[in-house]
């Protein structure tokens, strides 16, 4: 619980959200915007990161009582991937009777989503303007300079990369791979590998290699017998996307970023019809 004056306390909130996006962390931003009358506590803010730290309060006069039932919602709130919601106190801490008509906005404090493509070829490239369209942070890579010249991407919120060397490139455009998901769509086994290879320890949140069952069987394998644990290659989504019958490279891009999309919000890629007919 923090004592600080409220402007010294906004200051530092708004410092740490700066810090937390800047590492490619999480957090919950929690704010009253309802309040019994008698706390005046309209506009509190708590700030509660991915392990739970805590920066400012919300209810002050009741030993942190509401401080500490609103941290754990905020680590359900994180798990369930929403943007924002809004809670009255007594949906989740009943026993807060003083607080229970109170309204607290929660919201989710993350980068933007980011994704790095290997490979400027047709589905590469459809990848990219796609990504861009829905929000994504995108990083286009290829060593092959005609392919990402920036007169085919005029779209500026698309970086493009010439790889002088593909690891390289590739682990720089990562970083700690927090937030950031990779697909793999190069024009070859080698490229393919290379990539794989620089990505598979970054802990990027999503890692997709395209190619058919045997393709990209063979590059799993020579990473499994060059070291790669069970758990990294697992974890590669290969072949890439979800199946859709795609065809085009548009619609291999649209599988492609409709399973990234899934990943990052936590879909299961079924048929709404489906689901609501099993219910």
């Amino acid at each position: 619980m923090s004592t600080a004056n409220p402007d010294d306390l906004s200051r530092q909130i708004s410092a740490t959200i700066s810090s937390i996006l800047q590492e490619g962390s999480l957090a919950a931003l929690v704010t009253i915007f309802e309040a019994p009358a008698a706390t005046d506590t309209v506009g509190a803010k708590l700030l509660i990161d991915a392990s739970g730290g805590r920066l400012g309060a919300l209810g002050s006069y009741d030993g942190g009582a509401l401080d500490d039932a609103v941290a754990a919602e905020a680590a359900r709130f994180l798990k369930s991937r929403e943007e924002t919601r809004v809670l009255q106190v007594k949906e989740f801490a009943p026993e807060l009777k003083d607080w229970a008509e109170a309204k607290l906005l929660f919201e989710r404090i993350q980068p933007e989503p980011r994704l790095v493509i290997c490979g400027a070829g047709h589905v590469g490239a459809s990848l990219a303007r796609m990504a861009s369209l829905l929000g994504y942070h995108t990083t286009l890579i290829d060593d092959r300079s005609e392919f990402v010249a920036r007169e085919h991407f005029p779209d500026a919120r698309i970086e493009l990369v010439e790889a002088q060397n593909w690891s390289e490139a590739v682990r720089s455009a990562v970083g700690a791979g927090k937030g950031v998901s990779v697909a793999i769509v190069t024009r070859g086994h080698s490229e393919d590998e290379e990539c794989l290879r620089a990505v598979i320890n970054l802990n990027a949140d999503y890692v997709g290699l395209i190619g058919s069952r045997r393709r990209t069987n063979i590059v799993l394998q020579r990473l499994r017998e060059s070291g790669a644990t069970a758990e990294a290659l697992n974890a590669v989504r290969a072949p890439v996307g979800l199946d859709i019958g795609a065809v085009t490279p548009e619609e291999v891009a649209l599988a492609i970023m409709a399973e990234i999309v899934s990943v990052r919000r936590g879909g299961e890629g079924q048929s709404l019809s489906e689901w609501r007919r099993s219910k």
